[in-house]
């Protein structure tokens, strides 16, 4: 899965450890899904979801490894 979540956070200015609080996470976490490391749970998703408002689709994309 690839994401777009360093985007979406710059386009809203906040730092890593902002957007990490903002919806309840350590900025290890928020650092993690940007590297795709960590895939998020749907909570998380959701949450990030309602803060860019934006649906999750549009910073979630799967790739032909997740097929």
């Amino acid at each position: 899965m690839e994401n777009t979540i360093k985007v979406e956070r710059a386009i809203l200015n906040l730092t890593q450890d902002e957007l990490a609080k903002k919806i309840g996470v350590s900025r290890q976490t928020i650092n993690s899904i940007e590297a795709n490391r960590y895939v998020p749970s749907t909570v998380l998703a959701l949450k990030l979801s309602q803060l860019f408002n934006k649906p999750v689709n549009d910073f979630f994309k799967l790739t032909i490894d997740d097929a």
